[in-house]
């Protein structure tokens, strides 16, 4: 599919006066805005997310001075994804620079120019693809005119190449920088004037790199910012060093919502270079992005400040957090599990599901459970701002710049325009960063001392035990097969605190947008179908965490799918491929526009032909079906999401003690058209990995509304024995299909696929995550 319907907006904005400050008068400046791509965030992430007049709201940069340096400036988070590099590759390859003279700045916050900077939802790519090509287009357009008006020729007879224009016919060129200033004072190009390179003169997009399967590839730009990171130069959050800076630590409330009873400091203020004892007032609920409140102790090193936290004595007010004070994990699992076993609010209905139940010759049922999980990021939270003359500035490693803007805003009581925030690069982020309470913490305590830094760092132990916490989900599912084994009625109840409890007061059942990630989106063919979805109150932060509700909704659904293959004694990969049945586009799944990430339906569709393509792939080159010794397996799972397709099988082997050896991992990807090969098969590594930590390793679980894990001696993590021997992935393009998301949808199949190859190898069926030591037992 192509956007043939979008409008695409193009200014010239070195013509409007928004140069100044930025480069020199020499320069060339483009700004390129994709309606329907930005209508759609707004749509999904409400009606301020977008900027309206085109004019004074630029999003994307490509600037060319005198020197001919090709700058890009990026508006969206750069945490290990390469997001920096491949944006900026997109136009340079577009525009025809050369990579060496090409470099990159980050955009500050400020939505009313830059718009959505939020960097969540696999959107960076998806969304500005096609408007970055476009500028590039554009730029190199203008450059090939300003040099046929210098010569008086027809801009025909010119043509651009990499980082000059020459005129064959009589052998002159011009750098790009030689031609900058002419070029500023020219209209943009008429969209129907725009002319995209064809495939065959492309030199980045879509090209491979390095080391494919084995196979040498083509050569590829580096990483921007490759060689600072290998060599410590980047600046990532904890990095930012300002002169005369104090740091600072927080004792929070152990419970979501407690209060402070008394404080007693006095231990504290005699730790050598404390400065300072702040109480944080405790964040009313719903929370947002609030601080949690507590005690912050300021000092002249980190050491110092978390030396003087630990001689705190705090009594905390645990009953002003009411119910939260009471949580516990085996308990809620246990009151979630007895709920699911009745009826829920009604998602999505067809057919009488009840009478093909009671009418199956034979009836399939199970309950899976998912806890929570913290993001943990390797680079904790950190932030410095600076407070002075009612201004305030911030450092920070944020994937929402604009909701960090906004809550420094808000708790100093100023202004947002007096608020700037430097977003560095983030250490990680799976989420956990798109919440920037930290940085508003970090303000809080600047307010303090005027005119003079503060460092706020949260430890291993603050990060996981204060986390917003990925939502604990427990789905019972049932399913009626006939005699031959096909499916006659899917009956799926889903139960998680919803996300939306933490804006609003808690509505105890999942939102729309929840709800489509891989729920009532599932796309197999069943007569009948009822999706329920009982209440599951909110009694910890839940935030956003990589693939979101598509984790649990693909570890239920693919487990049973493959448990319903059992029963019927079938092959797994040919029950599915008869479960999703004949190739069809689905796009009406539902009501409403939550299901489908905020994209047109029209244009996104849930197309099972290419669901049916990454299962085949990925079963084809794993060699399914093969011969295998006692005690390993192969298991299969597959998930629609971000608007991509992901189909995993591992090869698993399980001795008898219970030890887990992965010997391989075969993914197979659509995403539609591939702008950077390299990092997509980065991506779906970096998933294979983490997926594996759900399955075997990751839980936070609760006591009296406590967290019981604080670092990584029992938040587990996977760790170099627990990956897989070798990892393969094969990408399928779909050049003339819309480009969809890579960052999270190579995530939700990993852990069901896992599952599904231990039950193949061991014949243990593992109904609650993590795995841990359940094969030991």
């Amino acid at each position: 599919m192509s956007r043939s319907d979008d409008t695409l907006l193009l200014a010239n904005v070195s013509r409007r006066g928004l140069l100044k400050g930025m480069a020199g008068a020499s320069a060339l400046l483009l700004a390129a805005r994709w309606d329907t791509g930005l209508a759609n965030e707004k749509a999904q992430f409400g009606a301020g997310a977008m900027p309206g007049g085109w004019a004074d709201n630029p999003n994307v940069f490509i600037r060319i001075d005198a020197q001919g340096t090709v700058t890009f400036i990026n508006n969206r988070a750069e945490m290990g994804q390469g997001i920096r590099t491949s944006l900026a590759m997109v136009a340079a390859d577009e525009l025809g620079a050369d990579w060496e003279r090409v470099q990159v700045e980050q955009a500050p916050a400020d939505q009313d120019k830059y718009g959505n900077q939020n960097t969540d939802g696999s959107r960076s790519m998806r969304h500005w693809y096609d408007p970055i090509r476009r500028a590039g287009a554009a730029a190199r357009q203008m450059l090939a005119q300003a040099a046929a008006n210098q010569w008086g020729v027809p801009v025909s007879e010119v043509r651009a190449e990499i980082h000059r224009v020459v005129h064959p016919a009589s052998g002159r060129e011009l750098g790009f920088g030689e031609l900058a200033e002419a070029a500023r004072e020219l209209d943009v190009p008429a969209r129907n004037a725009l002319v995209l390179k064809p495939q065959s003169e492309l030199r980045f997009i879509g090209k491979e790199t390095g080391l494919v399967n084995g196979e040498l590839t083509k050569s590829h730009p580096k990483a921007l910012d490759g060689e600072d990171i290998v060599t410590g130069k980047a600046v990532f959050g904890a990095d930012v060093d300002l002169e005369n800076m104090l740091y600072a630590v927080i004792a929070r409330p152990p419970v979501y919502g407690a209060g402070i009873t008394s404080v007693d400091d006095s231990a504290a203020l005699k730790v050598p270079g404390v400065k300072k004892v702040i109480r944080i007032k405790t964040a009313e609920q719903p929370a947002v992005f609030n601080p949690l409140g507590g005690v912050a102790v300021v000092a002249t090193n980190t050491w110092a400040a978390m030396e003087g936290r630990r001689a705190l004595k705090i009594t905390w007010d645990t009953a002003a957090a009411g119910d939260n004070a009471s949580y516990s994990s085996d308990a809620y699992q246990a009151a979630l599990e007895k709920a699911a076993q009745s009826p829920g609010k009604v998602i999505r209905q067809s057919g009488d599901v009840d009478a093909a139940l009671d009418g199956a010759a034979k009836r399939v049922s199970a309950t899976y459970y998912m806890p929570h999980m913290a993001q943990a990021p390797m680079e904790p939270p950190v932030a410095v701002v600076r407070v002075q003359d009612g201004k305030a500035e911030a450092w920070a490693p944020v994937q929402n710049p604009t909701a960090t803007r906004d809550g420094i805003a808000g708790i100093l009581g100023i202004d947002r325009t007096q608020v700037t925030v430097h977003q560095t690069l983030l250490g990680g982020g799976f989420g956990r960063k798109s919440k920037p309470d930290f940085v508003s913490e970090a303000a809080r305590i600047a307010q303090e001392f005027e005119g003079q830094p503060v460092k706020l760092q949260w430890s291993r132990e603050d990060d996981i035990q204060h986390a917003y916490f990925h939502a604990v989900s427990v789905d019972h599912l049932e399913a009626g097969l006939d005699a031959d084994g096909k499916a006659t009625g899917w009956l799926h109840r889903t139960l998680s605190p919803s996300i939306a409890s933490l804006f609003a007061p808690d509505p105890k059942h999942k939102g729309e947008f929840e709800l489509g990630m891989g729920f009532n989106t599932m796309p197999f063919s069943i007569p009948s179908i009822r999706l329920e979805n009982p209440p599951a109150p909110a009694h910890v932060r839940i935030g956003w965490f990589r693939a979101v509700y598509n984790l649990p909704h693909a570890w239920a659904i693919q487990s049973f799918a493959h448990e319903m293959a059992v029963a019927a004694g079938k092959d797994h990969r040919d029950y599915v491929l008869d479960l999703l049945g004949p190739d069809r586009e689905v796009n009406n799944l539902t009501v409403g526009d939550g299901w489908n990430y905020g994209e047109d339906p029209d244009l996104y569709p849930i197309d099972v032909g290419r669901m049916r393509r990454v299962i085949e792939r990925a079963t084809d080159k794993a060699g399914w079906g093969r011969d295998l010794p006692k005690g390993r397996g192969l298991g299969l799972a597959f998930h629609h999401s971000f608007v991509s397709y992901t189909a995993v099988v591992f090869d698993v082997e399980v001795d008898d003690a219970g030890q887990v050896t992965i010997h391989s991992a075969d993914i197979a990807f659509d995403c539609g058209p591939q702008a950077n090969p390299e990092r997509i098969r980065s991506q779906m590594e970096g998933a294979c990995v983490m997926g594996i930590g759900i399955a075997l390793k990751n839980e936070v679980t609760f006591n009296n509304g406590v967290a019981q894990q604080s670092n990584f001696h029992n938040y587990l993590l996977p760790r170099m024995p627990d990956a897989p021997k070798e990892v393969r992935v094969h990408l399928i393009d779909n050049p003339d299909d819309a480009m969809g998301g890579v960052g999270e949808p190579g995530l939700p199949p990993v852990a069901p696929a896992l599952l599904n190859a231990i039950y193949a190898a061991t014949g243990k069926r593992i109904r609650r995550l993590p795995v841990g030591d359940q094969l030991s037992a």
